[in-house]
C-alpha cells in the first residue's frame, strides 16, 4: 500500500483524484433487471435444485446456498434468468426498512431471483468485485437520496442507472482495493465463526455444569453430595424496581443510571438510556439485572451502581453462580409470565422460583469461574472483531475514495 501526493477534483460524493471517473451506475454497469417470484399454487415448481435467491439473503454476503430452491419448469415458465457467479444483487423494494435498505450481495453459485432483486453485471469499465464494496459503504446513502414511492420505498432499473460512482480507471486498481477489503472481510468473518463455536460450547457446558447431577448434569470430580433445593429468595437478595416518577429523568449525569426494563438489558450488560435524580430502588454495581416485564427472564451483570425501574429487579448473591444459573433459565420464565396487555412476573414470583445449588459454596465458585472465564474468551474475540470492523471501515474511507492507493 503506498500513499502517494496526488492532485484532486469535487465530485457528487466528495474530491476524488484527477485521474478517478466519475460515473453512473448505467454508465459502467449493465444488466439492471430483476427475477420473478413462481406462481405459489404450483407445488411442483419449488421442486428442484436451481438457486432462488430472495432480498431477505442479501446480507452482504456471497450466496452459495438458498432457503428455497425452483425447478428448470418454474425457470422457464416464469421466464427468469440464470445468473452466473459474480453477478452484483441489490435490494430494490422495501428499502423504508433499516435491515433493507443497502443490502447486496454478490452471487456465489448460478442462481435466479425474485423481484425484489436487482441483478447488475461489470463491464470493462468496472468490476463486480469494487461495485460490491463501494455499494457497501453508500448503499444505504443512496437509498434515502434516491428511492422513490409513498408507502414503500423502491428502485426502478431507471433509477438504479442514475445512481453515481466514483472508481479508479482501471480494473487492475479496482480489484487491488476490492482484495484488500476482502481479506478483511474474510477476518471478520473468521472471528465471527470462531465467536459462534465459543458460544456454542460455553451453552454446552452450561448445560452439563448448571444441571443438578441427579438430573443429569456433569459434576466436576473433586465434589460430590446431593445438590439442594432452594427458593430463590431463601438464597439471594432480591430488589424488585419502582420507577421514579418521569420528571426526574435527565441525560445530564445527574443521579443514578435508571435501568427501566428489557430494553436497558443487551448483551449480558446494562445500558445507559437516562438518569434520575429520584432513587427509588437502588441496584449496585455487579448485581444480577432482571428483566420482569416483557419480555421476562432477561439477564445481565450491573457496572455500576443504578436505580431499578419497575422493569427490573436486582438479585445479590455471594458469587457468580447464580447469574449464570438464571442465564440458563432464560428461556423457562414464560411459563411463568402472566398479563393481558404484556408479559409480566411478580415478586413472590421471583422469589418462589426453585433453583438448585451445589451445598459447597466451593463448588459453586468453581464452576462460576469456569463461566466466567468462557465469558472472558468470547468478550475477548468480540473486543478483537470490533477493532477489525473499525479497520475496515478506515480501509474503505481511504481506499473508496483515492486518497489512498494500491498501485
Amino acid at each position: 500500500m503506498v500513499i502517494t501526493e496526488q492532485k484532486y477534483k469535487p465530485s457528487e460524493l466528495g474530491p476524488i483524484p484527477e485521474d478517478w471517473i466519475e460515473a453512473t451506475f448505467g454508465e459502467v454497469l449493465k444488466g439492471f433487471s430483476s427475477g420473478m417470484t413462481p406462481y405459489r399454487a404450483k407445488p411442483e415448481y419449488y421442486k428442484g435444485d436451481i438457486l432462488w435467491i430472495t432480498s431477505g439473503e442479501l446480507n452482504y454476503n456471497v450466496i452459495t446456498d438458498t432457503e428455497e430452491k425452483i425447478s428448470p419448469k418454474a425457470v422457464i415458465d416464469t421466464n427468469l434468468k440464470l445468473l452466473p457467479p459474480g453477478t452484483f444483487l441489490m435490494a430494490i423494494t422495501g428499502l423504508e426498512a433499516a435491515g433493507t435498505r443497502g443490502s447486496c450481495a454478490i452471487v456465489g453459485a448460478e442462481a435466479t431471483t425474485n423481484q425484489s432483486c436487482m441483478a447488475l453485471f461489470g463491464t470493462n469499465k468496472m468490476s463486480t468485485d469494487y461495485l460490491f464494496h463501494f455499494y457497501v459503504n453508500y448503499g444505504e446513502m443512496f437509498a434515502f437520496k434516491y428511492c422513490q414511492g409513498s408507502k414503500q420505498q423502491s428502485y426502478t432499473g431507471r433509477i438504479a442507472k442514475l445512481l453515481p460512482v466514483i472508481l479508479p480507471p482501471t480494473l487492475e486498481e479496482q480489484k487491488a482495493i476490492a482484495a484488500a477489503l476482502s481479506d478483511t472481510d474474510a477476518l471478520i468473518a473468521g472471528l465471527e465463526k470462531l465467536i459462534a463455536k465459543k458460544k456454542a460450547i460455553k451453552q454446552g457446558a452450561m448445560q452439563q455444569l448448571l444441571t443438578p447431577p441427579h438430573k443429569g448434569g456433569k459434576r466436576l470430580p473433586e465434589f460430590s453430595g446431593e445438590w439442594e433445593e432452594k427458593k430463590l429468595g431463601d438464597v439471594a437478595d432480591v430488589i424488585m424496581g419502582q420507577s421514579p416518577l418521569s420528571k426526574f429523568y435527565n441525560s445530564e449525569k445527574v443521579g443514578l443510571p435508571l435501568i427501566q426494563g428489557n430494553a436497558d438489558v443487551k448483551n449480558r450488560k446494562t445500558i445507559i438510556r437516562n438518569y434520575t435524580s429520584q432513587v427509588t430502588k437502588r441496584g449496585n454495581d455487579r448485581d444480577i439485572i432482571m428483566s420482569v416485564r416483557a419480555p421476562v427472564g432477561e439477564i445481565a451483570r450491573a457496572q455500576f451502581d443504578c436505580c431499578l425501574g419497575r422493569g427490573v429487579c436486582a438479585v445479590r448473591f455471594k458469587n457468580d453462580f447464580l447469574y449464570h444459573y438464571l442465564i440458563n433459565l432464560e428461556e423457562s420464565w414464560s411459563k411463568f409470565s402472566t398479563g393481558s396487555t404484556f408479559d409480566s412476573i411478580t415478586s413472590k414470583q421471583v422469589r418462589e422460583l426453585e433453583i438448585y445449588l451445589p451445598n459447597e459454596s466451593t463448588e459453586q465458585t468453581v464452576i462460576a469461574l469456569i463461566l466466567n472465564d468462557m465469558d472472558k474468551e468470547i468478550e475477548a474475540l468480540e473486543s478483537k472483531k470490533v477493532k477489525f470492523e473499525g479497520v475496515k471501515q478506515g480501509m474503505m474511507q481511504e481506499l473508496l475514495t483515492g486518497k489512498t492507493r494500491l498501485v
